[in-house]
């Protein structure tokens, strides 16, 4: 198979997110150029969630956080060509940049799909699941604002659902039913379910008023 030709950056500006100069809070109709509700996808690799659920709903902003700069230019290229003007993409450590950059109560959901186990005890502390990063998705997500996991490594499940339930805000949904239509698959959720591993999911909503 052929690989897709990366576009030049001048045709990616648009959907590459610059970052930030100094400390403080995104101006999301600044970044957008509307009021519309903005999403998070932390870790968005190939765009597979991105690519799907953009051009479904265009009255949604959404930013994709990556650490690696090979994927934001990927996927900032599927995006271009498909001329998505809803997305924008950062290289960023999600944590720092929630901690550093997403005011309160801004966001109307946030999606964490198959982040990196990071398997090696010494490596732990590089997953992105902390305290104070849930703290943070708390803090971000307006009132009645979506939190949307899912992983297919069940220790790790246990360690997102144990910090969310710290977090009395956030108070955990009912996960519809995997299927091959259920929700919007990851190039991760498509491997597992190839393999025909079991895929964790845990929905949670924020209640109360706003910050």
């Amino acid at each position: 198979m052929r690989r897709a030709r990366r576009l030049a950056l001048e045709e990616l500006a648009p959907y590459l997110l610059p970052p930030p100069a100094g400390p403080g809070k995104l101006d999301w109709p600044q970044i957008f150029g509307n009021d519309n509700p903005v999403e998070v996808e932390v870790g968005f690799g190939k765009g597979l969630f991105l690519v799907t659920t953009a051009p479904v709903h265009p009255e949604i902003n959404f930013l994709g956080i990556e650490m690696a700069r090979k994927y934001q230019l990927f996927t900032a290229t599927r995006m271009a060509k498909r001329q998505l003007r809803n997305v924008r993409l950062a290289k960023a450590d999600a944590r720092l940049f929630f901690r550093d950059h997403i005011a309160d109560g801004s966001c109307q959901a946030i999606h964490v799909y198959f982040p990196d186990p990071w398997w090696k005890k010494r490596h732990l502390k590089r997953r992105v699941f902390t305290p104070d990063f849930v703290r943070h998705c708390e803090r971000v997500l307006r009132a009645g604002g979506r939190l949307h996991v899912a992983t297919d490594v069940e220790e790790y499940f246990h360690v997102i659902t144990e910090l969310a339930g710290q977090h009395t805000r956030l108070s955990p949904l009912p996960c519809p039913a995997d299927s091959d239509t259920s929700g919007y698959l990851t190039n991760f959720e498509r491997k597992s379910r190839e393999r025909g591993r079991p895929v964790f999911r845990a929905d949670y909503v924020k209640a109360g008023t706003e910050y």
